[in-house]
């Protein structure tokens, strides 16, 4: 019987030993990957079009994938002032915004998220949608390689082609198209703090009906864009670097 026992226990690991190789090989392997490749579409992507397809609906699926050169500049700084004004400096995870957050909850306040642009980004290309503590393990696993591989304009670009702007639109370039019949790359500024502003619930938000409430948030967002000088620097390190060798 401690035989069989212990059978059963060696398959068990070799079993579980296989199983995490695979798994880490598998999950850093696209992680590396797609640090050069475009997404080609993302597990929301298919959960909405089953979705659709469940609910008698037509199956849209508009996206278009495009160069962060490519995506107005505006709507790069519109999404890091609305959703994550932290992103240049922090390393996947704004520890302040969570400390604050739980604060709120634990204190009868509204519950709101603190996820950052990387943990959005981990989330959408590699995971799928929901609050289990499973799954918010695995984003921060997949947030802590996508920082480690990926250089934050590759994370922003990511970000902006995957991401939820409406019903069956992802990404910057099929939104601009969708709401503004042009291109991503021209888009103005209030054009792009209303895109960023539906971010957080883009299937009840919409660029196309922007309601009161839309229209005091996309102000509030115009204005964090001024006080970045309207625009977002990607290392402002070398800024700093170079300020002190034309003071010496």
């Amino acid at each position: 019987m401690k035989e069989k026992a212990k059978n059963v226990l060696r398959l068990l690991w070799r079993f579980t030993w296989k199983a995490s190789l695979w798994f880490f090989g598998l999950s850093i392997g696209s992680v590396i990957l797609f640090r050069w490749v475009p997404v080609p579409v993302t597990p929301l992507m298919l959960i909405r079009c089953a979705e659709q397809k469940l609910d008698g609906k037509e199956m849209k699926l508009k996206k278009d994938w495009v160069p962060l050169e490519e995506i107005s500049p505006n709507l790069q700084l519109a999404v890091v002032c609305t959703e994550d004004q932290n992103f240049i400096e922090h390393n996947g995870f704004d520890y302040a915004a969570i400390e604050k957050a739980m604060d709120d909850c634990e204190e009868g306040g509204r519950c709101r998220g603190a996820s950052t642009i990387s943990q959005q980004t981990a989330k959408n290309v590699f995971l799928w949608p929901g609050r289990s503590w499973i799954r918010k393990g695995f984003e921060v696993y997949f947030t802590f390689l996508i920082e480690l591989f990926w250089s934050k304009e590759r994370i922003m670009e990511v970000y902006l082609n995957v991401i939820e702007f409406g019903d069956g639109v992802y990404g910057a370039e099929a939104a601009s198209a969708q709401f503004y019949g042009k291109h991503a790359k021209d888009i103005t500024q209030g054009e792009a703090a209303l895109l960023a502003v539906v971010l957080p619930n883009p299937l009840k938000r919409s660029p196309a009906r922007p309601t009161a409430y839309l229209k005091k948030r996309q102000a509030w967002c115009l204005q964090q864009m001024g006080f970045w000088g309207w625009k977002l620097n990607y290392h402002p390190e070398e800024k700093k670097s170079t300020s002190r060798k034309k003071k010496k």
